[in-house]
């Protein structure tokens, strides 16, 4: 394995131990889901350079609480928009940022960690020359809101 996938790992690892609390409360069933198994689909978010996809790995993002995958092709950057609830956020591959207007760019290599605060105007992009994949987990449902 990969010492980046080793990374990834583990930071999926502590970023579901924070988690697990509230999710073992709510009764959630035990479950595993291989890689592979992961269904992505359109989400709507495009730019000229393609869409995000989402799939998700627990809950409906369009409902409520949920656990899902991002994918963001190579070099996508969104438009500055914002998203009702917080949620938290996990770099498995490439690297990202995450950012509010005005501040610099740091960069999320595989294992980083970021949490976005709701009805916080921000850009989230892709700066690797490969597609990046993020776990995100939110305890309500996602949207997107254009800012204005």
């Amino acid at each position: 394995m990969k010492p980046s996938a080793k990374l990834g790992i583990t930071a999926f690892a502590v970023f579901t131990s924070i988690g697990g609390l509230t999710l073992a409360q709510e009764n959630i069933m035990s479950s595993s889901l291989p890689a592979d198994k992961v269904q992505f689909g359109p989400t709507g978010i495009k730019t000229e350079i393609g869409e995000l996809k989402a799939g998700p790995a627990y809950g409906d993002l369009s409902k409520g609480r949920h656990g899902t995958f991002l994918r963001m092709p190579a070099k996508f950057v969104s438009p500055l928009h914002s998203h009702t609830a917080d949620y938290f956020g996990i770099v498995i591959q490439g690297v990202g940022v995450n950012i509010q207007p005005g501040n610099t760019d740091v960069p999320l290599p595989v294992g980083s960690y970021y949490f976005q605060k709701g009805r916080e105007n921000h850009v989230t992009k892709c700066i690797s020359d490969t597609e990046c994949l993020f776990f995100i987990y939110q305890p309500d449902k996602f949207d997107y809101v254009p800012a204005q």
